[in-house]
């Protein structure tokens, strides 16, 4: 389910459950009045509700619908007795990622059209050489030359589809890409902070309903699987009589600003709000490196049709150029 739509969602259960309605009826209510797409497995909630299942039996019930640290979050408030206050939180929170995820799709659109418009303009380059002139020199004329170089690039964007999905995979598992990602000048830090701010996020959440570390990890880990900690191993420690920050700061996977916040937070006893800020800051410093890199992959592009145009002109003028020679010699 989309952020946007799951902050709907959840702030309608928190208004509810906090004016006193039952949970299984605020969620019948929901999967009444759903949109069609997700009908079905609110359905599947509500029915588990009203057979005397459990929020976090329910919700698993629904398969893949909802985030892990939605099911997670919500079910350590089904515990705690605090699920309102859960609810909003988590609204809260998705209303946010949303509007981060909106920033990032609008800083797209523009290398989006000018890729679409380098593309076009190939191709009629293509579809106007005729006969034994090829204006591009790739062997590709008329029709079936703009046939063959469209389906090169819709192979090229399968392609690049798919290396990003295994990228994205190796990130996560702290292959190799993320060893290579980390060293880009722009892209490799968005991708730090966007990670960096959903554990920032699911701490906050875990440290505000006071989950203990076992499940605060298990929480952090499902949402960023680059800094994952194993739960039991950060209870021992934290039993060994070490603080979250040296706990934290002994896996080397956290930089000193999240080290330094959570400090903060230890001696304040605020160690949810300040992780919050933390998240906030994030988002906005990923928000920032995204577009970056979406502007130089603009430019990038035109730079691409800028060479096209060039290799155009000197092929025309040596075209030329060989026509005023073979006719001199004629003479």
């Amino acid at each position: 389910m989309p952020d946007g739509v799951l902050a709907e969602l959840l702030g309608r259960i928190a208004i509810a459950t906090s004016a006193g309605i039952d949970t299984r009826r605020a969620w019948a209510n929901e999967a009444a009045h759903a949109p069609a797409r997700w009908r079905p497995a609110l359905e599947e909630v509500a029915r588990s509700l009203a057979g005397g299942g459990t929020l976090t039996e329910s919700l698993a019930a629904a398969g893949a619908t909802f985030p892990p640290v939605v099911q997670g979050m919500l079910a350590a408030g089904e515990e705690a007795g605090c699920e309102p206050d859960v609810c909003r939180e988590l609204a809260a929170q998705c209303r946010r990622s949303a509007q981060v995820a909106r920033q990032l799709r609008q800083s797209l659109i523009k290398p989006a059209i000018q890729a679409v418009v380098a593309v076009a303009a190939v191709s009629v380059l293509i579809l106007m050489a005729g006969g034994s002139f090829d204006m591009l020199g790739l062997g590709l004329r008329g029709v079936p030359g703009v046939i063959t170089f469209l389906t090169i690039v819709a192979a090229a964007g399968l392609a690049g589809w798919l290396a990003c999905v295994a990228a994205l995979r190796s990130w996560q598992r702290r292959g190799v890409v993320r060893h290579l990602v980390a060293r880009l000048p722009v892209i490799g830090k968005a991708a730090a902070d966007a990670e960096l701010a959903a554990w920032c996020r699911a701490a906050s959440l875990a440290s505000g309903i006071g989950l203990d570390v076992r499940k605060m990890m298990a929480l952090t880990s499902a949402v960023a699987p680059g800094l994952a900690i194993e739960p039991a191993t950060a209870a021992a420690r934290l039993r060994d009589g070490l603080s979250l920050t040296d706990m934290l700061r002994e896996t080397k996977l956290f930089p000193r600003s999240l080290l330094e916040a959570v400090g903060v937070g230890e001696l304040t006893g605020t160690t949810a709000e300040t992780l919050d800020r933390l998240a906030e800051q994030c988002d906005d410093a990923a928000a920032r490196g995204f577009a970056a890199a979406a502007r130089g992959a603009g430019a990038a592009v035109w730079l691409a049709v800028a060479a096209v145009v060039v290799l155009l002109i000197f092929r025309l003028f040596s075209t030329y150029v060989g026509i005023l020679q073979a006719a001199g010699r004629g003479l």
